[in-house]
């Protein structure tokens, strides 16, 4: 596994005008992704995630921080270029997909781009990785109203991949298909992402999805990271009383397990004018007076790192509410 990461960005800010004033979707996040790992992306809608994948894409540029691409400037590399190594899969196949293209063209127009191979080599390398996406190759030649949910998604994941990239960007990549159909295209990745030594940053609000595929996780809240670290870890005791939040609301799968506990109170704050001192504090049972002073840094911890200024230590059952700081 190469030591130097993929892609590496560094104090990432984006700003947006809205209705007169700054939304800020993108508060100072720092991410780093290397060959061969997957970086999960959690948090609730709104909470900047996506805005965070179309930074790394290149499809929009940030208002203050740099992206670094194989130690390379973003900015330098071109869209051409960026596109060698960095490839979007998103969360719609159907409206990613061109509907007059037939599915061989479709796979095969990242090769027409590049000027990669000649003709009768585009037509291989297409076949055969629609067989490694589990496409049978005589599916070249229906369009994508003929294909299924899942063959639509598997279609995006071998454009994505014909022309060799090194990273992968997964926006909720299975969220619009069928339940029945969402652990084979999880697994689809998963065998891609190992046999193909790729690096990939999976987006997604299933908690069990993140932990499952990816090596280690960010935690994003109005955006910022909130807490960070190994996945399995971080979101099983997880030391930030957000991540612990979004644990605690996961639907059991255990039957008679009973609901999540509905917080009335747990409400997403407005981005255009978020809370003072730590963004979570109105939302939080742990929060001191010097939670609505002081905004937290992420500061290390263990083997990850948290922006707490009381991070949680025991089971959320035994935890009590802290005394005012």
């Amino acid at each position: 596994m190469a030591d130097a990461p993929i892609i590496e960005g560094t104090g990432l800010v984006r700003d947006f005008p809205s209705h007169g004033r700054v939304l800020r979707a993108v508060r100072g996040i720092d991410i780093s992704v290397r060959q061969g790992v997957t970086l999960g992306i959690v948090g609730e809608s709104g909470c900047g995630k996506s805005t965070l994948a179309r930074l790394l894409l290149g499809l929009t540029r940030p208002t203050a921080g740099e992206i670094r691409v194989l130690g390379q400037p973003q900015s330098t590399l071109g869209r051409r270029g960026l596109a060698r190594i960095v490839q979007p899969v998103f969360q719609d196949p159907a409206a990613a997909l061109n509907p007059a293209q037939r599915i061989g063209d479709i796979i095969r127009l990242p090769l027409d781009v590049h000027a990669i191979g000649i003709r009768s080599e585009r037509r291989a390398r297409v076949a055969a990785l629609m067989q490694q996406v589990g496409l049978a190759p005589e599916m070249a030649s229906r369009l994508p109203h003929e294909l299924s949910g899942g063959q639509r998604q598997r279609v995006a994941i071998a454009r994505a991949l014909i022309a060799e990239p090194r990273l992968l960007v997964c926006d909720e990549p299975t969220s619009a298909l069928d339940v029945s159909v969402q652990a084979q295209i999880l697994n689809l990745l998963q065998d891609l992402q190992r046999d193909l030594g790729l690096g990939m940053v999976l987006i997604s609000h299933n908690l069990g999805v993140v932990e499952h595929l990816a090596e280690r996780v960010i935690i994003m809240y109005l955006g910022r990271v909130v807490e960070s670290g190994p996945a399995r870890s971080t979101l099983r005791q997880p030391r930030h009383p957000y991540t612990d939040r979004l644990r605690r609301a996961v639907l059991s799968p255990v039957p008679g397990g009973g609901l999540p506990a509905d917080e009335a109170d747990d409400v997403f704050p407005d981005p255009h004018n978020p809370p003072s001192g730590c963004a979570f504090h109105p939302r939080c049972a742990n929060r001191s007076d010097r939670c609505l002073r002081e905004d937290p840094a992420l500061m290390p911890i263990g083997d990850g790192a948290v922006a707490c200024h009381h991070p949680l230590t025991a089971p959320s059952a035994q935890r009590q509410e802290h005394a005012s700081a």
